[in-house]
């Protein structure tokens, strides 16, 4: 079995903590372990292979933390399919079956979820895969715990799926929970990697016909690159839209696996430790005469006094203060943000990027320091700037750095410059981070002012 872990989404249900850049997925919120992470933890004693459905911006992120964990070796090559824009999951996941055996069974898993019975886990999935084997579409159907309004439900006769419901209102949510034949619509599902393609061909046949001629023609090197024209092509559709409320193969295996999709701070809070007046355990947090508080922050000491069932959530450039309950107008904030042509949305004050990280430190009209951080074997595009110069001076490591036709080793307490319109490079040669920082002089200082002449990860 081949699991198929979807990565898309930006997260912006939990910001300011996930970012497009860095959504949710991808934030280390447990044991120093991101939900990625857990998945791909997870699901190697129950699948053979991972294939990973990322967009480009994204698959840097899995790849370093995919070399973070122990991984059995078997799962070690695992493959890549790299979207170049999103068109939601029935397109994502028709390019991962076509890359497989008609006869494989997959197991479809959104990366961002959180599982705590791994025991009952199990033993769904090997329920699942006995239903699959048989030529069904299986999804999972969560056992909800209350009148829930944010997620879709699964009606059910047992394993057979009866229908698929729209998010209900409250009243709509409490008839579901009463009647107890109504499930939560997890987005997990499982089955046979060709009897979902034929599915999809028979109800979308747009979408099975685009995504075909999307894969055919795609790069499949070391992994799997869609063009954006061919994803453009393709209609953006779900899953549950494109096949699963029409197939007449579906079943449903009802789970009870201590699952979440943390889909916001109300339903993150519940997974922290809280002390005896109900607020999160924090060594940066100081409550006094406050009930019931959820705060998130790693950086600097919060205090609170006389407050009661917020959520306070803290970044090094952005601040979040929330009624509990009022955590879904969140989306709203970011669509404010996103009109007020701010990058908080987009990007933290750290980014990382495929030969390491920079933070910006100070970003001011006509100037911007950052802190560079190259990982051994690292190196950024060869590249030139139209509006700016850089002076660049090393903290620790070696640098090699080329300015037009000159390749300098630079140590640490060295600096060099780089003229404006100038073409240059840095990379590492060494067995440590290169550290380093670098300001930025001139009229226009953003990160779109970058002409790549070469990139050894294929950017534009």
């Amino acid at each position: 079995m081949t699991n198929i872990v979807l990565c898309g989404g930006s997260g912006t249900r939990l910001w300011p903590i996930s970012r497009a850049l860095m959504p949710k997925q991808f934030i280390k919120l447990f044991d120093n372990k991101s939900l990625f992470q857990l998945t791909i933890e997870r699901n190697q004693s129950e699948c053979d292979n991972f294939l990973i459905v990322s967009n480009a911006e994204q698959y840097f992120l899995a790849a370093d933390q995919m070399g973070e964990l122990k991984i059995d070796k078997e799962h070690q090559d695992s493959t890549f399919l790299l979207e170049p824009i999103g068109r939601n999951t029935a397109p994502a996941i028709a390019l991962a079956c076509f890359a497989l055996d008609k006869d494989e069974i997959v197991l479809i898993t959104p990366s961002d979820h959180l599982i705590k019975d791994e025991k009952a886990y199990d033993e769904v999935i090997s329920r699942a895969i006995e239903l699959a084997d048989n030529d069904n579409l299986v999804t999972f159907g969560i056992k909800p715990e209350f009148a829930e309004t944010g997620f879709g439900y699964i009606e059910a006769d047992g394993e057979d799926v009866k229908a698929f419901k729209e998010k209900p209102n409250i009243e709509i949510a409490q008839e579901y929970l009463k009647a107890g034949n109504y499930y939560w619509n997890s987005g997990m599902f499982c089955f046979k990697a060709g009897v979902f393609l034929e599915e999809l061909e028979k109800y979308s046949p747009e979408i099975y016909n685009t995504s075909k001629h999307a894969y055919l023609n795609a790069n499949n090197d070391n992994m799997i690159r869609i063009t954006h024209e061919d994803m453009a092509d393709i209609p953006e559709d779900s899953i549950d839209y494109a096949v699963m409320e029409k197939s007449q193969k579906v079943k449903v295996v009802a789970s009870d696996i201590g699952w979440s999709d943390l889909g916001s701070f109300d339903a993150l809070s519940q997974e922290y430790d809280k002390d005896s007046d109900g607020n999160t355990v924090n060594d940066n947090l100081i409550a006094m005469n406050s009930k019931d508080n959820f705060v998130y922050s790693k950086n600097r000491m919060v205090t609170l006094a006389d407050v009661d069932d917020l959520i306070i959530v803290d970044t090094p450039d952005a601040l979040l203060v929330s009624k509990k309950g009022s955590s879904q107008k969140i989306k709203d904030i970011v669509q404010e943000l996103k009109g007020r042509e701010s990058e908080l949305h987009h990007i933290h004050l750290t980014a990382h990027r495929p030969w390491g990280t920079y933070t910006v430190l100070e970003d001011s009209a006509n100037y911007k320091i950052k802190r560079i951080v190259v990982k051994p074997t690292g190196r950024l595009s060869l590249q030139k700037h139209y509006h700016r110069s850089e002076h660049w001076i090393v903290v620790s490591g070696t640098a090699l750095v080329t300015v037009g036709d000159k390749k300098t080793l630079v140590k640490a307490n060295e600096s060099t410059y780089i003229p404006m319109g100038e073409i240059h490079r840095l990379e590492n040669p060494g067995k440590i981070d290169v550290v380093l920082i670098e300001a930025q002089v001139g009229s226009y200082l953003g990160e779109d002012d970058i002409v790549r002449l070469e990139d050894d990860y294929k950017r534009v």
